[in-house]
């Protein structure tokens, strides 16, 4: 019996690998930021968006599964600077604010619904990690987002609800990774 199930074992391997495409590393010098992404290049976009502090340019990186079996539909990365004197990292009580304005405006503009908001920070910098399910409760999108400096980022994936506990959010998220800080003031 055990040497039939070792073949099984083996060939089941091949067909998990086969399917699964490689993770790469995606880098965006400008951006000042490495990631993991699933087996795909990103696409970039850039919209500049007026707000009553000026006009900001929004960097989004996105890359999109086409397999409807995929933990996650869409996987992003977006950055924008704030004019100088605006926001910073090391205002605190700014800072808070500013999250809780963000995370508002991300459930407002999905018409979604809240489901858990944290603090998180990486390398010293503040940031919050959130989710919102949307869509009458079929989709969720997954954030975590830093402020470093006058420098804002954000890294989400999108997937239907059925998904919203996968490994590959997690690693997508958890790869994310920023240039030093000093890369910030050149």
């Amino acid at each position: 019996m055990r040497k039939q199930i070792l073949p099984l074992l083996f060939i089941s391997f091949l067909l998990i690998s086969w399917q699964s495409k490689p993770w790469i590393e995606y880098k965006s010098y400008e951006g000042k930021f490495t990631i993991q992404v699933p087996g795909g290049e990103m696409q970039e976009e850039v919209n500049v968006v007026k707000t009553y502090i000026g006009e900001i340019t929004y960097h989004s990186f996105i890359y999109k599964t086409t397999s409807k079996d995929a933990d996650n539909l869409v996987y992003l990365v977006s950055y924008c600077d704030y004019p100088k004197g605006t926001i910073h990292s090391d205002s605190l009580q700014l800072v808070e604010e500013f999250f809780d304005a963000t995370v508002e405006t991300a459930v407002k503009s999905v018409d979604g619904e809240l489901l858990y908001v944290s603090d998180v920070s990486t390398k010293g910098f503040p940031g919050k990690h959130w989710r919102v399910d949307y869509k009458q409760g079929q989709g969720v999108i997954k954030t975590k987002s830093f402020l470093v400096q006058n420098r804002y980022y954000s890294i989400q994936t999108i997937m239907l609800k059925e998904k919203s506990l996968n490994a590959s959010t997690e690693r997508f998220m958890d790869s994310f990774r920023f240039f030093e800080p000093s890369a910030f003031t050149k």
